[in-house]
């Protein structure tokens, strides 16, 4: 035991002592600040810059149905010809032209939009819409039906969710359980995959240098290989604790002293939320609220160590078994595939149905469960298929690491051999 902590204590100063290590951790949350700074200076910008629309209107019924806005300005052409309208628009250098022809009978006319490139297609939409609606209206009215009646008849249905207990929730509350819960399979998986990467290399690397005949000759293969996962799994703890108080604190700084405004951040989420109203965004945060906070927490650590752990034995048994990182590429699909089926699984299973076959058989299983039942939880999970979940990927911990291990005690020996996997099996006999 002693010699586990002597491992555990050395990974650890060696990684966080790594010039590489230090650059990085305090590189990384600059330039991700920069970034995020970078794109809200572009949003900013892409706000202030209105696009002028002319509008060359024939029939004389949709120039004034156009509204103006801060991003679209409609410029009325409908005095010149298309031809004189078009040159105008291009010597003027404005986004487009939208040309409307004659209507006869109430018929859809053919309605043509003139661009240097294509528009967006939410722009276009709303084009679409505002002339349906209009036609709409003209067709109604030409078959003797009051518009305003129509107008006063229709209802806005709005439904309240509530389950049988009473409870009341909202439409988003499924996108914010959605985000909890991917956030936390997602960055499991980042964890993963950067920090088992480390490990291996660390093997790789020591394997190469031939340190590892010395240090085999006096500490046990299972210690040094648990060593390197714990010793690597608290430096990338250190590093990610570091980039979080510091990303924070460089964010609110920068956005401070530069005037940059990270909410001009425009995404589809965004303005969905300003869409709704003052009763919808008070039952979002009481869905916030109701969430599963301590299980989730307690659950994302258990499967955040537990993931690691099966993982990084993994990472540490190729690392062993390989004399470079070219000859990884054979053994690393197969382990990235299973974090790949997880994520997959979350967003388009759990999401859509996070009591079905598919998810519930998905979060037992070891290689996804991490991820998935992470994804699970906020959308409520019975106690025993968490205790069973758990259950699974402890005893698929201890037998990974004793597989790891066969594979490590014979690896790190051998050299100048690409072993392929019948050659890995031969090893768990000896």
């Amino acid at each position: 035991m002693r010699n586990l902590k002597l491992i555990i204590k050395r990974e650890y100063l060696a990684r966080v002592r790594n010039k590489t290590f230090m650059i990085m951790t305090f590189l990384s949350p600059l330039i991700l600040v920069a970034m995020i700074m970078l794109i809200a200076y572009l949003a900013s910008l892409n706000t202030e810059d209105q696009r002028i629309v002319g509008i060359n209107d024939e029939s004389g019924l949709f120039a004034e149905e156009f509204q103006n806005s801060k991003e679209i300005k409609f410029l009325d052409l409908s005095d010149i010809s298309v031809e004189e309208a078009k040159s105008l628009v291009k010597e003027k250098d404005y986004y487009g032209l939208l040309h409307i022809p004659e209507i006869e009978n109430n018929a859809s006319p053919d309605i043509q939009f003139f661009a240097k490139e294509a528009p967006a297609f939410g722009f276009l939409t709303q084009i679409e819409k505002t002339i349906g609606a209009k036609l709409t209206n003209r067709q109604l009215q030409a078959r003797g039906i009051d518009i305003d009646l129509i107008e006063e008849s229709e209802a806005r249905v709005v439904i309240q969710i509530q389950n049988f207990a009473g409870e009341r929730t909202s439409k988003m509350s499924n996108y914010v359980k959605m985000f909890f819960g991917g956030a936390a399979g997602y960055l499991l998986m980042m964890f993963i995959i950067i920090y088992g990467n480390m490990v291996m290399r660390s093997v790789i690397e020591e394997k190469t240098n031939r340190i590892i005949e010395i240090i085999i000759s006096s500490v046990k293969p299972i210690h040094l290989m648990l060593g390197k996962i714990l010793g690597t799994s608290f430096a990338g703890i250190t590093q990610f604790i570091i980039w979080v108080i510091l990303g924070g604190i460089m964010l609110t700084g920068v956005s401070y002293f530069a005037g940059v405004d990270v909410a001009q951040i425009h995404s589809p989420q965004q303005q969905a939320l300003e869409q709704l109203s003052e009763n919808d965004l008070q039952q979002l945060v009481i869905d916030i609220a109701k969430l599963p906070m301590l299980t989730l927490l307690v659950s994302f650590l258990v499967y955040f160590i537990g993931g690691y752990f099966l993982y990084s034995s993994i990472y540490a048994a190729i690392g062993a078994a390989v004399d470079n990182e070219t000859d990884t590429q054979q053994f690393m699909f197969p382990l990235i595939l299973p974090l790949m089926l997880g994520i997959y699984v979350g967003f388009f299973s759990v999401i859509e149905n996070p009591h079905g076959v598919v998810s519930t058989v998905f979060s037992m299983i070891p290689l996804t469960s991490p991820i998935v039942m992470l994804m699970r939880i906020p959308f409520g999970v019975p106690w025993w298929e968490l205790a069973l979940s758990i259950t699974l990927l402890i005893l698929s911990i201890a037998g990974t690491v004793w597989i790891a291990a066969k594979i490590y005690r014979v690896g790190i020996l051998m050299y100048g051999k690409k072993p392929g996997y019948k050659e890995l099996y031969k090893w768990l006999k000896y």
